[in-house]
């Protein structure tokens, strides 16, 4: 968790929603698929999996100028984390997300929890719940697919963290292919209700604390560590989805719609904790 979200914004949606100065996303960047991207980077995608670019909001100050100016950007990155010491990039493929209780003292995230913070826009997140009581056909608990997002209808913005990653064969610097820019998703505990779901949930900040996380000039611990406080349960509503959203191939906005119930086996409503569905 979390390993799967809905990213259906288009940079002008977002660049509006996040104040951004600079749309960024139609620059060059470096990839890891080793096919085009489906639906193609920058595009509503409604199956945002690791290791697509994603855009992703951030703060920096641009090449060149005065190091007090920073300017907040939308930028496409690589999901998944790459150190800037890593010997390649696969490493990335592991890091989609860190957790928020420790990411201020692993040495993987440390650097980044301090001066490269980001935010994920979101319509809201995949989780897949094991079922106390139905199986599948390897007698394995079943797992269905929900989809949470916020229960006023406001636009999810995940914590994250961002890192460059130089690649030393590529020997122009200049050329798009020498730098890697990915992030990470932070997760924290799942409030109750989204607990009978699963145990973790992306870390989904409010918009009063959106420009304090971007802030590169914010390097307290103690501040930075405020911010990853757990928030107030009853933000999000969840509800069940189709299992095709398991498969990466799927995408479209049919896949954050309610599943029939009908087709639900074994299924804990998160609300109630009670079992929808027959039991096998």
């Amino acid at each position: 968790m979390c390993g799967r979200y809905a990213a259906t914004a288009n940079p002008d949606e977002l660049t509006l929603e996040f104040e951004v100065d600079d749309d960024r996303t139609a620059e060059p960047a470096r990839s890891v698929l080793a096919n085009p991207q489906s639906p193609p980077p920058g595009t509503p995608d409604h199956n945002m999996a690791p290791t697509k670019q994603a855009p992703v909001v951030l703060t920096r100050a641009p090449r060149g100028d005065d190091a007090d100016s920073p300017r907040r950007q939308l930028r496409l990155l690589t999901w998944g984390l790459v150190p800037s010491w890593s010997k390649d990039p696969k490493s990335g493929v592991r890091m989609i997300n860190a957790r928020a209780e420790s990411v201020l003292d692993k040495p993987a995230y440390a650097k980044a929890a301090a001066r490269r913070r980001c935010l994920v826009p979101a319509a809201g997140w995949y989780e897949w719940q094991a079922s106390p009581t139905a199986t599948d056909a390897k007698g394995k608990p079943l797992k269905q697919p929900f989809y949470t997002s916020r229960a006023d209808g406001d636009v999810c913005a995940f914590a994250g963290l961002y890192e460059f990653w130089r690649d030393p064969a590529v020997t122009e610097p200049e050329d798009p292919a020498a730098w890697l820019t990915t992030f990470t998703i932070l997760t924290t505990e799942a409030e109750p209700g989204l607990d009978r779901i699963h145990d973790r949930q992306p870390l989904v900040l409010d918009r009063d604390d959106w420009a304090a996380w971007l802030d590169p000039a914010l390097t307290d611990t103690a501040a930075v560590a405020a911010l990853l406080e757990p928030r107030a349960p009853g933000r999000f509503a969840a509800h069940p989805v189709s299992r095709a959203v398991s498969s990466n191939r799927s995408n479209g906005p049919q896949l954050i719609e309610p599943e029939d119930p009908a087709n639900l086996r074994g299924v804990v409503d998160p609300m109630t904790g009670e079992i929808i569905g027959p039991p096998t």
